[in-house]
């Protein structure tokens, strides 16, 4: 069993994200928007939102014909900056994070990279491509992300796109386990078994 974060900015499709792969139905903490909200919560690029995550989400998939049978547990973390603190407790444990990027409102994807950056957690940048198309190394550049950092496109919609992103991730989260351990470091307690 391994524990993944799917962050991104405000409106980047991290619930949609989860409720696409997700092989039970999703615990969402989705809530209307309000005027109270209009002030910090900018709609620009993403008019039609209603609804924002004001804790997490919360699904799961099984990966019985993986190499090694895996079952995830997938949480959505909320977008805006304001929650980061809750961020931490999401990430926890947790053996990687997808940050999840809308190209239409790019600068909101820089506080989630620079978050998973800060406290050592490997990710992955999923660009969802359901609106804008972008070249994944023009979304490498503008974030300014290193080599190591892998970057994929997706349609978070879409089962088969969603759960490509989250074996990338498994994948570089081992691979950094094992380059970690070889340099010498304490091996990752979250990683041993995987």
């Amino acid at each position: 069993m391994l524990k993944i974060v799917i962050a991104g900015g405000f409106g980047a499709g991290k619930t949609t994200a989860v409720g696409a792969v997700s092989e039970i139905t999703p615990l969402s903490t989705e809530e209307y928007l309000t005027e109270a909200s209009a002030d910090v919560d900018s709609l620009a690029g993403i008019e039609a939102k209603e609804t924002t995550t004001v804790a997490f989400d919360f699904g799961r998939l099984s990966l019985p014909d993986a190499p090694m049978p895996l079952e995830l547990f997938l949480f959505g973390t909320p977008g805006q900056d304001r929650f980061v603190d809750l961020w931490y407790d999401l990430s926890r444990g947790a053996v990687g994070a997808v940050v999840l990027v809308d190209t239409r409102r790019l600068e909101s994807s820089f506080t989630p990279v620079s978050f998973f950056e800060d406290i050592g957690l490997p990710f992955v940048v999923a660009v969802n491509q359901f609106v804008h198309r972008y070249h994944p190394e023009q979304v490498r550049a503008a974030l300014e992300l290193p080599a190591a950092v892998p970057v994929v496109t997706c349609d978070a919609r879409e089962t088969n796109h969603v759960a490509g992103v989250l074996l990338a991730l498994v994948d570089h989260a081992v691979n950094s386990a094992a380059t970690t351990n070889r340099a010498g470091h304490a091996p990752s307690t979250t990683l041993q078994d995987a």
